[in-house]
């Protein structure tokens, strides 16, 4: 089962999961992670975020991305949803959830899906501070993080 969608709607962490729980025995592990909006950056104060995308290009690099996490590990479950236009400090701006028989497989993918989503996913922030609008550039974090999933091309190990 796999769930991949970009939204302007707010997102609920918890109903997202609750699609990867276990229904039929084969879900042993069921791993998530939710990215938040910080009400501060490397700039200082952010009042808001407004997240641009590529509609249709989005989708499409965000599904790729799924099907590599699926081809890689052994997953019963995917769901990854991306907010896009205006949030506020507080908001859920992503959610990535992954269900597989096994904690490992879980974890990693769910590391993967994140990290390569910061680098190969068109997506545009804004941030806010009063009057003051700044476009966030790349972190070399983010780039760092990616590059080491791209060095192991074969299926992990359960």
């Amino acid at each position: 089962m796999r769930q991949v969608r970009v939204q302007h709607e707010p997102l609920d962490p918890l109903a997202e999961q609750a699609v990867l729980n276990d229904t039929d025995g084969r879900v042993g592990a069921v791993v998530s992670f939710t990215g938040l909006m910080r009400e501060f950056s490397a700039e200082g104060a952010v009042d808001g975020m407004f997240l641009e995308h590529y509609p249709g290009m989005t989708e499409l690099a965000l599904d790729a991305l799924a099907a590599q996490a699926e081809q890689r590990w052994p997953l019963t479950g995917l769901v990854l949803v991306h907010r896009v236009g205006r949030l506020a400090p507080g908001d859920p701006i992503v959610f990535v959830g992954v269900s597989s028989a096994h904690r490992a497989a879980a974890f990693r993918a769910c590391e993967f899906l994140i990290d390569a989503l910061k680098t190969r996913v068109p997506l545009w922030k804004k941030e806010t501070s009063g009057a003051v609008e700044r476009w966030v550039e790349a972190r070399d974090s983010d780039e760092v993080a990616a590059r080491r999933w791209a060095e192991a091309t074969t299926r992990d190990p359960e």
